[in-house]
């Protein structure tokens, strides 16, 4: 096993640890998702053997080759954006969907679900900042999406995911994850429905994510290293 690797994913963890601390949560409230995309199979399995489970990929394509190669104990999550021409192949490849941005996106994956034998988590992804080069569902769009769920048995939305503006600083993703966390607060309240999962937060800026109340942060770059070159760097 790689001590560099090791070293990595202890610091990740003590700033975990830390920021748990500082927020007054519990370190295990949050998990690790380690977004294993452009790594390999070694790197999935050396990741794997130091404790981490699940993982997380954004491209049908490289998760199609890779995801048979490891181990089948592991837990993957799509983490992308997840075109309608790949939503078979998403449910059958995955455990979690951490970016389903429309009702339309719900009642498909609920159908290919019924049609493959199988069950799904999802987060609904919310374009909280309003950028229009983000993916995502609007927040007033958020109580459709929780309808429509109600009538799926198949797949069961588990809360709210989303990434905010890239910034230097990450203090300045603070207002967003605290915006979602409002609107998780509000949706439960207002539908009945438990919403236990936050996932927000990547390498730059997850422990101001936990103490904003993140469940889920997703972690690549400062896990892993570098991406390989042409990959692109969204949800890392």
């Amino acid at each position: 096993m790689s001590g560099e690797l090791e070293q990595r994913l202890a610091g990740i963890r003590g700033r975990m640890e830390q920021a748990c601390l500082k927020a007054g949560r519990a370190a295990d409230s949050v998990r690790l998702l380690a977004v294993s995309k452009t790594h390999g199979p070694d790197a999935v399995m050396e990741a794997s053997a130091a404790g981490l489970a699940d993982f997380g990929e954004s491209r049908i394509q490289e998760a199609r080759q890779k995801i048979p190669q490891c181990s089948g104990s592991l837990r993957w999550h799509f983490i992308g954006h997840l075109q309608s021409n790949k939503v078979r192949e998403a449910v059958r490849l995955f455990e979690f969907i951490h970016a389903v941005d429309s009702p339309r996106l719900l009642e498909h994956l609920e159908r290919l679900c019924q049609e493959e034998g199988r069950r799904l988590s999802v987060c609904l992804e919310v374009n909280v900042s309003g950028e229009r080069s983000k993916f995502g569902m609007q927040p007033g769009d958020v109580p459709a999406a929780l309808r429509t769920a109600a009538g799926c048995f198949r797949v069961k939305v588990e809360g709210l995911m989303t990434i905010p503006p890239i910034a230097e600083d990450p203090a300045e993703a603070r207002p967003f994850f605290r915006a979602l966390r409002g609107l998780r607060d509000r949706m439960q309240e207002e539908s009945g429905v438990p919403l236990p999962e936050l996932s927000m937060g990547m390498s730059h800026d997850f422990e101001v994510a936990i103490e904003e109340g993140a469940t889920w942060v997703r972690v690549g770059t400062s896990l892993f290293g570098p991406r390989r070159k042409g990959v692109p760097d969204e949800a890392v």
